[in-house]
């Protein structure tokens, strides 16, 4: 029997999920609806206001990234208004910000009614995440067909802890953001950095690759390990009635 408050906590973790869709909803909207931002216009913007144009930066890129709107013309952008070395920081912090308040929206809104109506073979692997969170993130970090803006979203979902999230994707963004930034610095004329970027990018993404091949096998085992549990064990089975039945019932005669 079901008690009123498990009903109530039931209900309110799917509230929270609908919640959840309609965030993410709202922010892919204003993302599409935002006119298209231009190396142009980030100078014309932020180039002449110091420091604070540069934290104002950080903070929209961060807004930005809960939409998955392309963000490539901001970190190339980056590079042509501040340079290598300042634009890295700029488009590392804001994506460390952007990532952050996806997964705690994600987490908040979503994980309660995820873990609730998960199966045993999703639970297995969400266990995987839980135990294995930092390379499980980092691997899928590495490999840049993964979008950025869905993964942060999906690991609030998932068992990962903050910690081993947030230092994966710390990690794991830097070769993507570099070699963004550095086009955006150095243009056609690439200098050393920015070939040592793309190759770090190139190393890093084989590693990321590898990394998920494990991660995928894990996966794999864990999901085998979820259906095994589902099949009763030998002693779950009912006993056979008639033989042995030392009551007596078991063999009536008509």
């Amino acid at each position: 029997m079901i008690t009123r408050s498990r009903r109530s906590v039931s209900r309110g973790a799917i509230i929270r999920l609908i919640s959840l869709g309609v965030f993410v909803a709202a922010a892919v909207s204003v993302g599409l609806l935002l006119p298209p931002l231009d190396v142009d216009g980030l100078r014309d913007r932020f180039g002449d206001l110091g420091w604070i144009g540069l934290a104002t930066f950080a903070a929209i890129y961060g807004l930005l990234t809960l939409s998955p709107v392309p963000k490539g013309v901001l970190s190339i952008g980056a590079g042509v208004v501040w340079g290598f070395g300042v634009g890295v920081v700029a488009v590392y912090a804001g994506a460390l910000l952007g990532a952050t308040l996806a997964f705690w929206a994600s987490r908040l809104l979503g994980r309660d009614a995820v873990a609730r109506l998960m199966g045993r073979r999703v639970a297995a692997i969400d266990d995987l995440f839980e135990r294995r969170g930092f390379l499980s993130i980092l691997g899928l970090r590495l490999v840049p067909v993964v979008p950025f803006t869905a993964l942060n979203y999906a690991s609030g979902l998932t068992g990962v802890t903050y910690p081993a999230y947030v230092a994966a994707t710390a990690v794991g963004i830097i070769p993507g953001t570099a070699a963004y930034v550095a086009l955006g610095a150095f243009g056609i004329e690439a200098g050393p950095l920015f070939w040592v970027a793309l190759g770090a990018l190139g190393a890093l993404s084989l590693l990321g690759a590898a990394t998920g091949v494990v991660v995928q096998r894990r996966r794999v085992r864990a999901g085998a390990a979820g259906v095994a549990s589902d099949a009763p064990s030998g002693s779950e089975q009912e006993a056979p009635t008639g033989f042995g039945d030392r009551s007596g019932k078991g063999s009536e005669h008509a």
